[in-house]
């Protein structure tokens, strides 16, 4: 009997063990500063440790980069991607939190009085030249931006991840 009670005393531990609560990771809402090249002043150059404590709500992490892929840590259903190894982060049309500049959805032909001449111009997007590195923006068919990166490197020397 008491082999019963000792078995039985086991397997309710063993579950109960099991059964523990998990918090679900919140992150502070996200604010880009444009002008200051980072997101709740967390730059482009930040660790992946540091860009994981300073937002726990990660959808996905990179740590071994092939090919094309990138290092990095991904909030895609918040529309924010940090590429780690590339220096630089990318906020896509999904995007949900605050600029300081409220570039997304802007016009293309609005965006002199903010940023000045592009360093760099396309038919799909434009690089500015900023004291951080750069910034790049990426429009949509009716002139729109849908897409922002900035970066520490310059124009010349930056380097993207598909």
């Amino acid at each position: 009997m008491k082999i019963l009670l000792v078995i039985f005393s086991l397997v309710v531990l063993k579950f109960t063990a099991e059964a523990q609560l998990k918090v679900t990771p919140v992150c502070p809402d996200f604010l880009v500063d444009i002008l200051d090249g980072s997101i709740n002043k967390v730059d482009p150059k930040s660790t992946l440790g540091a860009i994981k404590t300073a937002f726990p709500c990660y959808t996905d992490v990179s740590e071994d980069a092939t090919g094309s892929n990138c290092n990095g840590v991904f909030y895609k259903d918040k529309g924010v991607y940090f590429y780690t190894d590339r220096n630089y982060f990318e906020i896509r049309e999904n995007y949900k939190g605050k600029f300081t500049l409220p570039l997304m959805g802007s016009s293309r032909s609005n965006l002199f009085k903010t940023l000045g001449n592009p360093a760099i111009k396309d038919i799909n997007w434009d690089a500015f030249q900023m004291r951080y590195g750069c910034l790049v923006l990426y429009y949509n068919k009716s002139g729109k931006i849908n897409k922002i990166q900035v970066s520490t490197k310059s124009t010349q020397s930056l380097k993207l991840c598909e």
